[in-house]
């Protein structure tokens, strides 16, 4: 059965815990809270041993002979283990994919099995998924829509005793502009602010910080994503917290390498998708990177992750310039063609 991350929390507690349980999505924090749920109700149900798999190290795959021993031995502490494997990918490769569909197809009494990934699509399904499904539940955190936020902040903001008038709902959606994290972190602390009265726009506005993103990721995302506006925006939010430009840089440096790694293999006319693998370009951000290598080609990749050195030695006083003002340049450039003038 497939169910909701908010639906789960209710089917757990109705029902004992089931063979296998698969999570994944590309909303971390749904993913993160059907998780937490589904551990807390283990451990409410007696399943107190808990074991985690994934890949560690220069690894790509968990140590799936360890699965397999540990899913066929016998509890050594408790009745009732949990064991949660780990996909960040959201793909197991045959030989996980076979492993799990074995053990729900007969799995131990003892033994809940919660595949977590980290990303998902309905071309990551398969006679793997299938099993879990028919063992237990898929739990699939899709990621809210902008038009869906309203709805799923009022929800949140109901569950935690807020109420809110429509607008105040609209404004605190447009201050973390889709940032769930940051809309949960905002209704948690509205919860202990508010005086039990009804929100309008005014009295949120005066209780709510401005979180609308200003991180680098999302900084970068707007470069790719071609949003000039918005580099603007956050840059000057993120100089307004307080931000260091050579904190920002690493994050920048890597994902323009990406681009630029991503960009080469399309001018060589290389196998793209398996560029987006070795490169570790989850399916969800894939349509993002194709986006940004239309507006440019392979050498202006290779200059933009010069400019980001040359950023950097401005930052560290060994080059003359406004750092701030180089590296807004820098990803004013990157998400607009017009705008490589300015790099100059």
């Amino acid at each position: 059965m497939e169910l909701t991350p908010e639906r789960l929390a209710a089917q757990l507690a109705s029902e004992p815990l089931r063979p296998a349980y698969l999570i994944a999505g590309p909303e971390p924090l749904r993913v993160l809270e059907a998780a937490d749920a589904l551990r807390q109700q283990a451990r409410a149900q007696g399943y107190a041993e808990r074991e985690v798999f994934e890949a560690e190290g220069n690894q790509r795959e968990p140590d799936w002979d360890a699965l397999h021993a540990t899913l066929s031995a016998p509890s050594l502490f408790s009745a009732r283990r949990l064991i949660e494997l780990r996909l960040p990918t959201g793909k197991p490769g045959k030989q996980g994919a076979e492993l799990v569909s074995d053990f729900c197809a007969d799995p131990a009494p003892d033994v809940a099995l919660a595949v977590i990934a980290g990303d998902w699509s309905r071309a990551h399904a398969g006679k793997w998924s299938e099993a879990i499904g028919r063992a237990g539940h898929i739990v699939v955190a899709w990621a809210v829509k902008p038009h869906e936020l309203p709805d799923w902040i009022e929800r949140r903001l109901r569950a935690r005793g807020v109420r809110a008038e429509r607008e105040a709902v609209q404004s605190l959606c447009d201050r973390v502009e889709g940032n769930l994290l940051a809309a949960a972190q905002e209704i948690d602390k509205l919860a202990l602010l508010n005086d039990g009265q009804t929100l309008d726009a005014a009295r949120m506005e005066a209780l709510v910080a401005d979180a609308a993103r200003y991180d680098v990721f999302r900084l970068v995302d707007a470069a790719l994503g071609g949003q000039p506006a918005h580099v603007s925006r956050m840059l000057a939010g993120l100089r307004g917290e307080g931000e260091a430009v050579p904190a920002l840089l690493g994050m920048v440096v890597m994902e323009l390498q990406r681009a630029a790694a991503l960009a080469r293999a399309q001018a060589r006319g290389g196998n793209l998708a398996a560029e987006f693998k070795a490169q570790r370009v989850w399916d969800s951000k894939q349509a993002l990177y194709k986006r940004a290598l239309q507006r440019h080609a392979a050498p202006r990749w290779e200059r933009f992750v010069v400019a980001a050195g040359h950023v950097d030695r401005i930052a560290k006083g060994r080059a003359a310039g406004d750092a701030w003002q180089s590296l807004e340049r820098l990803l004013l450039a990157v998400a607009e063609p017009r705008a490589v003038a300015l790099l100059a």
